[in-house]
């Protein structure tokens, strides 16, 4: 057995060696793994050896390989018969024990899998030897471990058997990177002989104690680390080492995506198509899914084009999940191609077709349309980019990869820029632009390996500063070297500084999620770097930077990135450690408390930065400072001198960086640093070098040599050198000027990098300097030198190249060619084309040769002398004023030979021109081939662009006899394309080339010719131009034929503007008259001269040469206020030299004491004004007008009742003058109904005093009025209430005071009074209020209430649209300003709709109600109650009268009461006295008497009869109570003698 054992183990061991040299380590794995048991020197058994035989029978047939590597280990190996496992070699008897202990096949071999060469992973350490031995040539291994010895399958293990897993793999990978219990075997061929016959007993204890020893060694680490396991340190998430790739294939063809993962535990890895999990059970066959030893792979066989897809490779385990794409694109070949070149698994391809990354023969063309130009903006506004991607073929399954770069960075969506692509559009918000923002803007449009990119330049201008004067904004606000409580905060200085210097920053602080700033600096720091100190450790920070000068604070920065204020250790392990998902386990390891330890010196001190205003120390922790946290002081000492002072004496600072202020300019420190924790303070480092306080960086020279060049029509290219000895230089800044405006402008507000920059925005034709200044942290330099002035043109290059290259005619020996004008001319017009030819002979061209040596201007040329029935290729190329550019593209094969075809040839050089929204100007020749007869006419077609063929429609059903068509009816903004075809008597011959797209769009800034006629009647065609180059020229033709006759027009150019001049416009000059602009995008416009418009043309150029004063009003007459006479005209415009003549029958009258008159130039008024109008001033008047060579007249006649009726008039108004001089009457007196229905007569008067008295008369009778009126809206008025007939008569009302009097009459009589009445009766009919029911003892009545009531206010009452008949039961009555209806005893024929008809004299007013349903019932039962209650008051018992209230009567005296009573039925009498019941006796008679007398008397009355009576009066309807007071007196002597009586019968008693 042990000779087995070496034999295998021999033959492993080079296998091996072999596979780690060839990078086979997957397979190397398993070899080590079978070859572990023997690295314990231990007495091998049958569990030992089969492993190892079994691998052996797996990697045999890399022996020939590793015999050829080393022949002298042949010998050491079995024979290639003994590889047979029925060898006996291979069949130990230790096999029977291991059955016999009860082993299954199972435990004893390792699982049968396919090995498979593979890259080595990255992150891959499976080699544990050293670097400086990797490359020995060494014979024997090192075995690696992983957790398990067999391939994990998935993540369904327990927590239990991953902590195990994770432990042995631990222990085992300390074990063996430490050395110890590694066993080598080395062959070495200079050791000694006699080591071979040492005794094996010695060799074997020797080497058996030792491994003992390590043994026991391992064991105890094993368990140490038990102790202190920290999953989350060796547990980690997926990660894809190799992610599966994109493929491009053909269909039926086989596909195989790869990718290896690492994770651990190991990760199980899901493949999904469109995010639907790939089931191999639902599809067999199709899919086969594959994973060994880290290796994944998904392999799909015979691909159709439904797998075209994205697929994804899911791989999860505990720690997390991750995913890598890859896309399939399945192509189908449409051309004819032998199936066996297709055959899965196998490429075979046509050596036509090729091969790209994309699959065969395939390849995406990208082309960006309406593309974003240069674009300006300003600080806090919104900008956006945007661009049209067309992609050719397009593929829906497979969509590009969108990326925006901002100066080849790539831009990631934020908050401040968003990005979106709609699948045609990509476009990029700047939701609040800022300088940061500036920049050369890249789209690029990724598909696969292809991608195209299009660029342009973003400008952010400064906002408007809040303080005039003040500097703009700093910029790129960046957090550096942040610490636990410090971070450096660095900017980029503004390009403007708002006319003043500035003098330095503030930088601003703000703890993220608090919106509270806090300023870091008490004065302004110059340096564009500034340290931050005193943050809170493991709080996070913005910072932003304002810029000061002395007009004031700039606006601020835009705010950095948020830093958080960590140990750069802390920062590093959070960054690569993120937190992973929970697993359900916490391991916590505790450490023994350790005795305080004094921190030892820090190292490494040095100052890493020194300006003016602070020096930056910067130090390493000490080795030595315990288990707990140091912090640090700093102290300093002038150089020299050993005077140390601490700097921060209050708080110690934690992180190894500390900015030093408050230290004198110029002066030279030394530094150095103490480490302190609670154990005590540490000694302090080594100081520093003295170092001077002052900047170390020096802001930089002035850049030099400033050279503008130029670019287009809108920029300039400014170059320059980079300053001496700049130092950390930012970029620069570029400043422009137009020449003699001493204005500079900033052209960029970013600083750039590099020494050349495009400043855009600059005005065509313009002259401008520039000068530059660079920039660093320092500040910024001074300008270089102005550069030499510049015209701001577009530069000169050569044109591109012709296209579209056609036969126009063959005959036997010469080829007429056309073609189509360069689409980039180069900035000059082409001077002429250059025509080059080759045979081609059997499809192979031969070499080229000159058509012609001097330059062709026309794009047609007749090539001679070339071979009949010859294949010729052809090429152009268009030359300038900068060279001759690059040549066209050979076109199509042509034939040489006779063309004998009837029909015409293609017309050729066709354009557009005249391009609007709805129309255009097409143009062609005719063709150079006339065919068997002359040419009849020509057709138009035209088609939208992207329509296919098919959709070509003629423009016009007749043969065109002219080379030119305005074609009409297009859509706006729609691309069309069109082409000519001549006819003749034969037929319709080959259409043109096809026109390149127009799209149908009136572009901003068109303009058209005009047609004006000057102050001489000189008629011209004027065309302006804005969009000129240098080098364009107006050309004018008729009927788009050049004006070669200049006998008939004269055409003057200056600059922009062009005018053609009629010499004598007649006849012969009607047409269409177009104008071109050479060298612009197409400027052209025309005007069409026709019969109808020549003949205004020369009327107007009459009226130009014989002008007349134009006349806005014809002479005319008015009276002035105070009676005067006025005439007047009026022209449309005189100049300061116009003239007026004036003309009475004939004869000039002046100016004098009869006649004013006056010339208003500036209004064109011409006026004569009259005193008076006498008898003698009747005839004609006439104004002569004259203003240079123009001149008009316009005439008056005033005779007959004309003159008659404006005397009048005057005499009429002088009067009315001489009236309104004193009190007056500007409204005469009228009258108008109040709301009150009252009548008010007012008036209006003028020139009042307070002197002055108004009096109203009626009937010449004059009105007494209770108060006097104040005039104070100078409105007078008389209010009458209730106004009716006896109102009737004449009203007057007069004014007067010292200045005179006037008056104002109303009469109010007949039609006048009538027409008042009726408006009152108007207005108290619209005052009734509705209709309403009233229920009586009598009835039901139904009212309306009135303001007042007047009788000619008539009423009418309809019952159900009949008028009512009034009787006693139904009858109407007005009761103040009630009218009503009563209706007594209603019956149920009473129901219904009742109307109130009220008639003004004019119109009815209706008022109604609804007498009926439950409004009826309601009330005919309130009559019945009020009846019924009227009934009982009528009936009841009652008093009627006859009792007084009091009676006063002398004892002695008779008293003798009586009254009547009265009742239905009869009442009941009673009588009371003092509210007790009183009855008849001798003294008191009570009498009753025919049932209504009723008497009380007493025959003598004495005091005892005082009291208070009552007679009571009772039926059954009810009772009354009357009550009399009794009053008994007795005399005065009667009671004196009476008591004197009273007193003497006391005394007698006594």
């Amino acid at each position: 057995m042990l000779k087995d054992l070496q034999l295998t183990l021999g033959a492993l061991q080079l296998i091996a060696m072999h596979l780690q040299q060839t990078s086979a380590l997957t397979l190397q794995q398993h070899i080590v793994m079978a070859l572990q048991p023997m690295t314990l020197s231990r007495q091998p058994t049958a569990m030992d050896l089969q492993p190892m035989i079994t691998l052996l029978h797996k990697v045999k047939d890399l022996l020939p390989t590793v015999l050829t590597l080393n022949p002298s280990a042949r010998a050491q190996l079995p024979t290639d018969m003994d590889l047979n496992p029925s060898t006996s070699w291979l069949q130990p008897t230790g096999w029977s024990e291991a059955y016999s202990l009860g082993l299954k096949d199972s435990s004893l071999m390792i699982e049968d899998q396919s090995y498979k060469m593979s890259p080595k992973a990255k992150r891959a350490k499976q080699n544990l030897l050293s670097e400086d031995k990797e490359n020995e040539d060494i014979d024997y291994s090192v075995p690696i471990f992983t957790g398990r010895e067999v391939s994990i399958s998935g993540i369904t293990d327990t927590e239990e058997e991953r902590i195990k897993e994770s432990a042995a793999y631990v222990a085992k990978r300390n074990l063996f990177a430490t050395g110890e219990g590694v066993s080598a075997s080395k062959v070495a061929k200079s050791t000694s002989e006699e080591e071979h016959h040492e005794k094996k007993s010695r060799k074997v204890a020797i080497r058996e104690s030792a491994e003992r020893v390590a043994l026991k060694k391992t064991l105890e680490e094993t368990q140490a680390f038990h102790k202190k396991l920290n999953q989350d340190k060796l547990l980690h998430a997926p990660e894809f080492i190799i992610e599966p790739r994109s493929h491009t294939i053909w269909e039926k063809q086989n596909v195989k995506f790869h990718c290896s993962v690492a994770g651990w535990p190991a990760p199980h890895v899901t493949w999904y198509k469109n995010n639907v999990p790939i089931n191999v059970q639902t599809h067999p066959g199709k899919y086969i899914i594959e994973s060994r030893y880290g290796l994944h792979s998904l392999e799909i066989s015979t691909c159709d084009f439904d797998d075209t897809a994205q697929y994804r490779a899911s791989a999860m385990n505990v720690k997390g999940e991750i995913s890598a794409y890859a896309s399939l694109v399945v192509k189908r070949y449409k051309g004819e191609i032998d199936a066996s070149l297709l055959y899965a698994g196998t490429v075979s391809m046509p050596l036509g077709l090729g091969v790209t990354p994309h699959g065969y023969a395939s390849r995406f063309e990208i082309s960006f349309v309406d593309k974003f130009d240069v674009a300006f903006g300003r600080e806090g506004e919104t900008m956006s980019l945007g661009c049209t991607v067309v992609i050719s073929p397009d593929i829906k399954r497979f969509k590009p990869d969108i990326e925006w770069y901002r100066n080849g960075i790539l831009i990631t969506p934020s908050k401040w820029v968003q990005m979106h692509w709609s699948g045609e559009r990509a476009s990029l918000t700047l939701t609040h632009a800022n300088k940061e923002d500036e920049g050369l803007y890249t789209l690029r449009v990724v598909m696969g390996d292809y991608y195209e990119e299009y660029s342009s330049y973003v400008f952010v201008r400064d906002a408007d500063a809040e303080i005039p004067g003040a500097p703009g904004a700093p910029l790129d606000v960046q957090c550096l070297d942040a610490n636990k409580d410090y971070v450096i905060v660095s900017w980029k200085q503004p390009a403007v500084d708002g006319g003043n210097p500035i003098l330095g920053y503030f930088i601003d602080r703000c703890e993220v999620g608090t919106s509270h700033w806090t300023q870091c600096n008490e004065t302004p720091v110059k340096f564009a770097r500034f340290p931050v100190t005193g943050l809170i450790e493991g709080r996070s920070y913005i910072f932003r930077v304002r810029a000061v000068n002395k007009a004031g604070i700039s606006l601020p920065s835009r705010v950095s990135e948020p830093v958080a204020a960590l140990d750069p250790a802390d920062r590093a392990r959070l960054r690569s450690h993120p937190s992973a998902p929970w697993t359900g386990q916490i391991i916590v390891t505790e450490e023994e408390p350790a005795e305080g330890v004094v921190p030892g010196p820090p190292t490494d001190l040095q100052v890493i930065e020194a300006t003016k205003n602070y020096v930056v120390l910067s130090w390493k922790p000490p080795g030595q400072r315990g288990h707990e946290g140091i912090m640090y002081f700093v102290e300093k000492c002038v150089a020299g001198t050993e005077d140390w002072q601490r700097v921060n004496t209050e708080i110690p600072v934690k992180s190894p960086r500390f900015a030093v202020f408050d230290l004198a300019e110029g002066k030279s420190y030394c530094f150095r640093v103490r480490c302190c924790n609670s154990a005590g303070i540490g000694e302090p480092s080594e100081a520093t070098e003295a170092t001077v306080v002052d900047d170390k960086l020096d802001i930089p020279k002035a850049p030099g040599r400033i050279m503008p060049t130029r670019n287009t029509d809108t920029s300039v290219v400014v170059t320059w050198t980079e300053p001496p000895d700049a130092k950390e230089l930012v970029g620069y800044y570029i400043e422009s000027s137009v020449v003699g405006s001493g204005r500079w402008e900033p052209c960029n507000n970013n600083p750039v990098k590099g020494t050349r920059f495009i400043c855009h925005g600059l005005i065509n034709g313009e002259k401008y300097i520039f000068r530059v200044r660079a920039v660093n942290a320092a500040g910024l330099s001074e300008f270089s030198q102005d550069s030499e002035p510049i015209e701001v043109q577009a530069a000169i290059a050569a044109p591109s190249p012709p296209y579209d290259i056609m036969v126009l005619e063959s005959v036997r020996d010469s080829m007429v060619l056309g073609w189509k004008q360069p689409k980039v001319t180069g900035g000059t017009e082409i001077t002429g084309y250059y025509v080059n030819y080759r045979e081609v002979v059997n499809g192979v061209p031969g070499k080229w040769m000159e058509a012609n040596i001097k330059a062709i201007t026309e794009r047609a040329y007749r090539i001679q002398n070339l071979k009949e029935n010859m294949v010729y290729q052809f090429q152009v190329a268009a030359a300038n004023l900068a060279g001759v550019g690059t040549p066209s593209l050979p076109s199509q094969p042509f034939k040489c030979e006779e063309w004998t075809i009837a029909v015409p040839g293609p017309p050729h050089d066709v354009a557009c021109t005249e391009v609007r929204k709805d129309s255009l100007v097409l143009l062609w020749k005719e063709p150079v081939y006339t065919g068997r007869s002359p040419i009849a006419g020509y057709y138009v077609d035209m088609k939208e662009t992207e329509a296919k063929e098919e959709h070509w429609r003629s423009v016009n059903e007749k043969p065109l006899q002219k080379k030119f068509l305005k074609i009409g009816g297009l859509k706006e903004g729609v691309s069309y394309v069109f082409r000519v075809r001549a006819t003749n008597q034969a037929g319709v011959g080959k259409p043109s080339d096809v026109t390149d797209p127009v799209i149908a769009e009136t572009r901003p800034g068109t303009k058209e010719v005009v047609v004006d006629v000057d102050d001489n009647g000189v008629i011209s065609l004027n065309f302006e131009c804005d969009q000129m180059s240098p080098n364009s020229k107006f050309v004018w033709s008729k009927n788009y034929e050049p004006i070669e006759d200049d006998s008939r027009l004269n055409i003057d150019t200056k600059g922009g503007k062009s005018k053609a001049t009629f010499k004598d416009l007649g006849e012969d000059d009607l047409g269409i008259y177009s104008c071109v602009v050479t060298d612009t995008d197409g400027v052209s416009s025309s005007h069409t001269i026709d019969e109808e418009e020549m003949k205004r043309l020369l009327a107007l150029s009459h009226e130009r040469k014989f002008p007349t004063v134009p006349l806005a009003s014809e002479l005319a007459v008015e009276i002035l206020e105070k009676g005067e006479v006025r005439f007047w005209l009026q022209a449309e415009k005189l100049s300061g030299n116009a003239k007026a003549n004036f003309v009475f029958n004939d004869k000039e009258i002046f100016n004098g004491e009869k006649y004013k008159m006056k010339v208003d130039q500036k209004t064109g008024l011409v006026e004569m004004i009259m005193d008076k109008l006498e008898d003698k001033d009747e005839g004609t008047y006439t104004f002569q007008l004259q203003d240079g060579k123009a001149t008009n007249q316009s005439s008056l006649v005033l005779i007959g009742d004309v003159f008659k009726k404006l005397q009048d008039e005057a005499d009429f108004q002088r009067k009315e003058w001489r009236r309104k001089q004193g009190p007056h009457f500007v409204d005469k007196l009228g009258w108008e109904v109040t709301d009150d229905c009252n009548v008010m007569l007012k008036c209006k008067v003028a020139n009042i005093k307070k002197e002055t008295h108004i009096v109203w008369y009626k009937d010449d009778r004059e009105i007494m009025v209770d108060e006097e009126h104040d005039f104070k809206d100078g409105v007078c008025t008389l209010l009458i209430s209730e106004f009716s007939k006896k109102d009737t008569g004449t009203y007057e009302v007069i004014l007067k005071d010292d200045r005179g009097k006037d008056s104002s009459e109303l009469k109010l009589t007949d039609t006048a009074f009538a027409d008042l009445m009726n408006e009152v009766c108007r207005r108290i009919a619209l005052s009734a209020t509705d209709l309403k029911i009233q229920s009586t003892a009598e009835g039901i009545r139904l009212y309306s209430y009135v303001t007042y009531y007047v009788e000619d206010l008539r009423v009418g009452w309809v019952h159900n649209d009949t008028q009512i008949r009034f009787t006693d039961r139904v009858k109407t009555g007005v009761t103040g300003e009630q009218i009503w209806l009563q209706i007594n005893e209603p019956t149920p024929q009473d129901k219904g709709k009742y109307t109130m008809e009220l008639f003004d004299g004019k119109t009815g007013h209706k008022k109604t109600i609804d007498l009926s349903g439950q409004a009826f019932d309601e009330a005919f039962a309130e009559f019945q109650r009020l009846k019924q209650a009227a009934i009982a008051e009528k009936n009841r018992a009652r008093v009627l009268g006859g009792l007084p209230d009091v009676v006063t009567i002398q004892e002695g005296k008779a008293l003798n009461l009586s009254c009547t009573v009265w009742g239905d039925p009869t009442p009941e009498v009673s009588w009371l006295k003092n509210e007790k019941s009183f009855v008849s006796d001798a003294n008191c008679i009570l009498k009753f008497e025919s049932g209504k007398n009723v008497s009380f008397t007493i025959s003598t009355v004495s005091t005892l009869d005082s009291g208070k009576y009552s007679i009571v009066v009772k039926n059954k309807y009810g009772t009354e109570t009357s009550d009399v007071t009794v009053s008994v007196f007795i005399p005065e002597e009667e009671r004196q003698s009476e008591q004197e009586k009273k007193k003497e019968d006391k005394k007698m008693k006594a």
